[in-house]
């Protein structure tokens, strides 16, 4: 079975950090796009940054620039967001997105393969003043 934990969620004062971890297995890690996308209340999921396969490149939204970093291990199948100086608008539910390539605000983020398309189960990221 694919599967896709994400964790490393919590509560953080801003200003605080955290470091999210997608743990997967059950596709072919390296060959995929891995995202993150978050869902705050009452509004749209919206990506937060993808990391492409291979030498793609990397994409952040305007709002993670400069504090949030993406990272993968395609040894452990695992990938990472590195989130600092928190606000409290990172507020949200963090999603880990495995895919064959998406379109990002005119950066394609690149993966291969049939189409494919792998959500995890999300964890909570709250940021308090």
């Amino acid at each position: 079975d694919v599967q896709l934990q994400a964790s490393g969620g919590g509560l953080v004062q801003v200003g605080g950090s955290l470091n999210l971890s997608c743990v997967t297995s059950g596709f072919s890690f390296d060959a995929l796009a891995i995202a993150w996308f978050r869902q705050a209340p009452g509004k749209d999921r919206e990506p937060v940054s993808c990391i492409s396969s291979g030498d793609g490149g990397i994409w952040y939204a305007d709002s993670a620039k400069g504090r949030f970093s993406i990272s993968r291990d395609n040894a452990k199948n695992t990938a990472y967001l590195q989130m600092n100086e928190l606000r409290t608008e990172d507020t949200a539910v963090y999603y880990c997105n495995a895919n064959t390539g998406v379109l990002l605000e005119g950066f394609y983020c690149q993966g291969f393969g049939y189409p494919r398309d792998h959500w995890g189960q999300g964890t909570q990221v709250t940021v308090s003043s």
